[in-house]
């Protein structure tokens, strides 16, 4: 995906607690289901949720909205802790859309700060204000499962 053919989300939060608890929630499965993907973040029941972290390992966030199933898949393409994760992102049933997500995260005096950029093919620009409140509210979520530490 050349950067003129896509479209680019980059949402930014700060943190109280350390880079290491903020990294680690992207990976550990508990810590995922508490703020990427469940109740805390929409109405959803969470069917299936598997982790495969490291370079090469998949994830799949398998939930259920009202009558529709969805699975939330991708590939770890980096795995630098504590300071960059990137991954693809697509539902299931849209195979042929994988989108990159790259989370960075800074250390800051008083925590850190991460920034997510999404980018995605750009077919799906009538999406971006929706994938970007998407991203922020559960990172809105993150920012008070991880508190302090």
């Amino acid at each position: 995906m050349s950067p003129s053919q896509s479209v680019q989300v980059r949402v930014t939060r700060q943190f109280t607690a350390s880079p290491e608890r903020v990294f680690d929630a992207w990976l550990e499965p508990e810590m995922v289901g508490q703020w990427m993907i469940g109740s805390a973040v929409r109405d959803e029941e969470v069917l299936r949720l598997a982790i495969d972290a490291r370079v090469g390992g998949t994830f799949s966030f398998f939930v259920r909205r009202g009558a529709e199933e969805l699975d939330h898949v991708g590939t770890y393409l980096e795995i630098d802790r504590p300071r960059r994760l990137v991954f693809t992102w697509h539902v299931d049933k849209e195979e042929d859309t994988l989108s990159r997500v790259t989370v960075e995260i800074t250390p800051r005096d008083t925590g850190c700060e991460l920034t997510l950029t999404h980018e995605m093919d750009a077919k799906w620009a009538e999406y971006a204000s929706r994938t970007e409140q998407g991203w922020g509210t559960m990172l809105d979520v993150l920012v008070r499962a991880v508190g302090q530490g």
